[in-house]
C-alpha cells in the first residue's frame, strides 16, 4: 500500500515517513500543499495524511479540491486546531477521519491502515482468501493452519491482491501501489516476487492460488472474502 505525506514540519514527516516505512508501506513526502495536490490528484495513493497549516496551498484547499475532482483516496487530517466547528468542517469538506497534534504515533498508524482497509471494504484486520489467512496487524500469512515464510515484499503484494478480490491487477498497478518515487521502478522485479510468492503459497495438496493472465497481470484464483 502506498500513502501519501502533506506535511510541511521537517522533523515531524521524517518520523512519520520511518514509521510507516517501518510497518511496511510505501510513502511519498510533499512538503507543501501545492507539490501535495499535484501528487493527490494523480489517484495512486491508498491513503494521504493531510496536515492543515501548509505553506503555499492549505490542506482544506488541497482535500476540497481532491474532492472536487471526485477522488476518493481516504484522507487523515492532521490538525493543531481545536473546536468541534472545525472538525466538522473538515468532515464536511470530506475528510475522513483526523488526529490533533501532538498525537501518538501508533494511533496514527492505525488509524491510516484502518482507513484503507475501510477503502477497500474490509473492516478487520484479517483477510483471508480461500484457505490463506492474512493477518496485517501481526503480517503473518497461514495457509491450512501452516505459517508461510514471505518476504516483505511477497507480503506486500499478496495483502494488495487480497484487496483487490477477482480482479486482474497489472505489474503496473503492483509497481504504483508498492513503491515510492524514491524508488527505480522495474517491472520484471514484480514479476520475480510473484513467482517467489507463488511458490511459497502452492504447499503440498492445495491448489494453486495466483494466476497469471498473459499481457494482463495476476488474480487470486478463488473467490476471495474478507473476516
Amino acid at each position: 500500500m502506498r500513502v501519501l505525506l502533506i506535511e510541511d514540519e521537517q522533523r515531524l514527516a521524517e518520523n512519520i515517513v520511518a514509521a510507516l516505512r517501518e510497518t511496511g508501506l510505501a510513502v511519498d513526502h510533499a512538503p507543501d500543499g501545492e507539490a501535495g495536490s499535484h501528487l493527490a490528484e494523480q489517484g495512486i495513493h491508498d491513503a494521504i495524511v493531510l496536515d492543515l497549516m501548509l505553506p503555499g496551498k492549505s490542506g482544506q484547499q488541497v482535500l476540497r479540491d481532491l474532492r472536487r475532482q471526485k477522488l476518493h483516496t481516504p484522507v487523515l487530517i492532521l490538525t493543531a486546531q481545536e473546536g468541534t466547528e472545525s472538525i466538522i468542517s473538515l468532515l464536511n469538506a470530506g475528510a475522513d477521519d483526523y488526529l490533533s497534534k501532538p498525537f501518538d504515533l501508533g494511533e496514527l498508524l492505525a488509524r491510516i491502515k484502518a482507513l484503507i482497509r475501510r477503502a477497500k471494504g474490509v473492516s478487520t484486520p484479517v483477510l483471508t482468501v480461500s484457505d490463506v489467512e492474512l493477518n496485517t496487524i501481526q503480517q503473518t500469512v497461514r495457509r491450512r493452519g501452516q505459517f508461510l515464510d514471505l518476504s516483505p515484499t511477497e507480503y506486500r503484494i499478496l495483502e494488495y491482491l487480497i484487496h483487490r478480490p477477482r480482479a486482474v491487477v497489472s505489474k503496473q498497478e503492483l509497481l504504483e501501489h508498492l513503491y515510492d518515487f524514491d524508488w527505480e521502478h522495474h517491472s520484471n522485479v514484480i514479476e520475480a516476487h510473484v513467482s517467489n510468492l507463488r511458490r511459497k503459497l502452492n504447499i503440498a495438496g492445495t491448489e494453486p492460488l495466483i494466476e497469471t493472465l498473459r499481457h494482463r497481470g495476476y488474480r487470486l484464483r478463488e473467490e476471495t472474502a474478507a473476516s
